[in-house]
């Protein structure tokens, strides 16, 4: 990672401050500093399957941990190095009622040789600091037209079985690339309940749109939970947190293609940070997540089954001086159904940088 923090006063932006502590004046909210910050980062990844990367990256409390639904037979789709780079670009303005932030950011994940996996999202926040105890904050997040990878369309009335349907006639294979767009509103809000001791709730609601072929897989989802930061000892902080998710897919409604992605959604994530001698700091995380499929429907592969994912990383960061860190960490992750003998892995090593300015 790589952060740049700088301030200027060019006459743009002098006229541009004024206007600001113009309108806020007008409003009652004088403003007594106005902040901007860019910060950007790049990391390497080297990764042994592709088709689950993203969804090991972003099984965390702060990402999207219920990724859309991945058929088994679209994973062990090789190895590849991949860059994740992001630039956010965030402004502070603090008025009577506290520090509100506003920031934008953009983060891609790039894939040396399999680049249809290639992708890009998009995060916009507004935080209210009404005190150092108590924050707000509202964000929304865009995941377009993510490549899950070449699946089987499914074809009304011909679920019977591999090959076949349930009557023996021949089923037509016809593949076609699963395309998915999501998209997730979350508030959250923090308070300090005594020092050392922050409790947060998240509330999201998103929906998931897939290409054409597949649209009986649109699904809207809702979310809740807690989460509970805890600093233990100084050089020794922990975080505790926990998801109900609730989605709800479009093919619930028809039985024909026996294609519902419906879920029920209980996520945990446990989460260590110790500072070390020598300038080094270790984080340490494990994370549990287990989706329950709710299809009642028959000859749907999801009925009655359901999946588990355990999750466990470590990140070590050696600070240079108070500008610049190095890092590097590794992730591991296990996907089990109930329905099938065989486990899906999956592991990312990471090197990085970050300095700021």
């Amino acid at each position: 990672m790589t952060s740049f923090r700088f301030h200027y006063a060019t006459g743009s932006t002098l006229r541009w401050r004024a206007c600001t502590v113009g309108v806020l004046m007008a409003l009652g909210l004088p403003a007594v500093a106005d902040d901007w910050t860019v910060t950007t980062h790049g990391t390497l990844f080297y990764t042994d399957d592709v088709a689950i990367f993203s969804a090991t990256r972003r099984l965390s409390l702060d990402g999207d941990p219920t990724q859309p639904a991945l058929d088994k037979r679209l994973t062990g789709q090789g190895a590849d190095g991949v860059f994740e780079p992001m630039l956010n670009v965030a402004r502070s303005l603090t008025s009577n009622y506290g520090t509100s932030t506003f920031d934008l950011q953009g983060q891609g994940f790039v894939f040396f040789h399999q680049t249809r996996y290639n992708q890009g999202t998009f995060r916009l926040e507004a935080k209210q600091d009404f005190s150092p105890k108590t924050s707000v904050l509202f964000r929304y997040y865009i995941a377009p037209d993510m490549y899950l990878g070449e699946n089987e369309v499914r074809v009304p009335g011909f679920h019977g079985g591999e090959g076949e349907t349930a009557e023996g006639e021949a089923k037509p294979v016809v593949l076609a690339a699963e395309r998915v767009t999501s998209q997730i509103g979350s508030l959250r809000v923090r308070q300090t309940l005594t020092d050392g001791l922050d409790l947060r709730l998240l509330g999201r609601y998103g929906t998931r749109r897939y290409s054409e072929e597949f649209a009986e897989r649109n699904l809207d989802f809702w979310t809740l939970g807690p989460h509970l930061e805890w600093r233990i000892l100084e050089p020794v902080k922990l975080i505790l947190g926990y998801h109900f998710e609730r989605g709800t897919a479009e093919g619930q409604d028809q039985p024909l293609l026996a294609d519902d992605v419906s879920y029920k959604n209980n996520y945990a994530s446990a989460e260590l940070e110790f500072e070390l001698p020598l300038d080094l700091s270790l984080i340490t995380g494990l994370h549990f997540e287990r989706n329950d499929w709710t299809s009642t429907l028959v000859g749907d592969e999801r009925n009655g089954a359901f999946e588990t994912i355990w999750q466990g990383e470590a990140l070590l960061i050696y600070r240079l001086n108070e500008a610049t860190k190095l890092y590097g960490g590794v992730q591991h992750s296990s996907r089990s159904e109930n329905v099938s003998p065989d486990s899906i892995l999956n592991t990312n090593a990471a090197i990085g940088i970050q300095a700021r300015f």
